[in-house]
């Protein structure tokens, strides 16, 4: 199951509050203002700034 269309509408970065999209390879939530990714585990996204990885 992946991420519904609605939860990715309300869903904002943590950091910033800006707007996140899913990655090309659909395993992560990116936020391109503060170039951190947020993984998805198990269709979850772990929405911790401290997860997060820079790209």
């Amino acid at each position: 199951m992946a991420i519904s269309e609605e939860l990715l509408e309300i869903l904002v970065c943590p950091k910033c509050k800006g707007e996140i999209h899913l990655n090309k390879t659909k395993d992560g939530l990116e936020c391109t203002a503060c170039r951190l990714l947020y993984e998805i585990k198990e269709d979850i996204p772990i929405m911790l700034i401290d997860e997060a990885k820079t790209f």
